[in-house]
């Protein structure tokens, strides 16, 4: 497990950090969803939207956890 990161002499939890490159992903998704029309199959698009990026922040923490514990 990573502990906080310093930065500027701020600690901050990996957490926020991953949700901050997991927010721009979901973006672009909702973005190409929209522009493929298949927002048109979704029931509830803001819990869908809230689904999306807990998916996108989850491989986000896998890749990260991959990439820096090999």
């Amino acid at each position: 497990m990573i502990g906080e990161l310093d930065v500027s002499g701020v600690f901050v939890p990996p957490l926020l950090l991953w949700l901050g490159a997991a927010l721009p992903l979901t973006a672009v998704l909702r973005r190409v969803l929209r522009w493929c029309g298949l927002y048109k199959f979704v029931w509830h698009r803001p819990l869908f939207d809230l689904a999306l990026l807990v998916m996108v922040l989850g491989a986000v923490v896998a890749l990260a956890n991959r990439w820096v514990a090999p």
